[in-house]
């Protein structure tokens, strides 16, 4: 196990760097959630018998069932996936953006759904997930030490 620490781990004190750990495991344990419910609400669909009818037929939501929306489906739920890895992997300011911007597009794919009351609950956990995706990527502090050093280059890390 390697345990040294890089130059720029060194400028930022150990609480500051589990701060910045625990930000990142919040957020992807928060897209996380956001793509168990989005793929349990369609594992809870299989079971009604007209689903099963209508994807027997290839049908669902009254439309005939092409590659292009396998093709879609698959990026939706991609999305998710991507996120939890860039909640680790991209630097601060990529990484709030990308949360800030990405969470209330994802939130797009829930409008205008098809549902009954169990999609309406699996919706609204998802809302208020992408809404605190939101809010922590928004609330997520710059490290004192980098903005003092930015600043001194001249540009600023938001």
């Amino acid at each position: 196990m390697n345990t040294a620490t890089t130059s720029k781990d060194s400028s930022v004190g150990p609480n500051r760097r589990i701060d910045r750990l625990e930000r990142r495991a919040l957020l992807c344990a928060l897209w996380m959630f956001v793509l168990l419910n989005f793929i349990f609400r369609d594992l809870h669909e299989i079971v009604k018998a007209e689903f099963l009818a209508d994807a027997a037929n290839g049908i669902y939501n009254g439309r005939e069932v092409t590659e292009a929306m396998f093709l879609l489906g698959g990026v939706i739920v991609e999305v998710p996936i991507l996120m939890m890895l860039m909640a680790w992997v991209l630097p601060l300011r990529p990484g709030r953006w990308a949360n800030i911007v990405v969470a209330p597009l994802f939130g797009l794919t829930l409008i205008g759904a098809p549902g009954d009351l169990d999609d309406y609950f699996h919706f609204g956990l998802m809302a208020i997930a992408l809404a605190a995706i939101v809010w922590k990527a928004w609330s997520w502090e710059r490290p004192a030490s980098s903005a003092v050093d930015k600043s001194a280059a001249g540009s600023v890390d938001i």
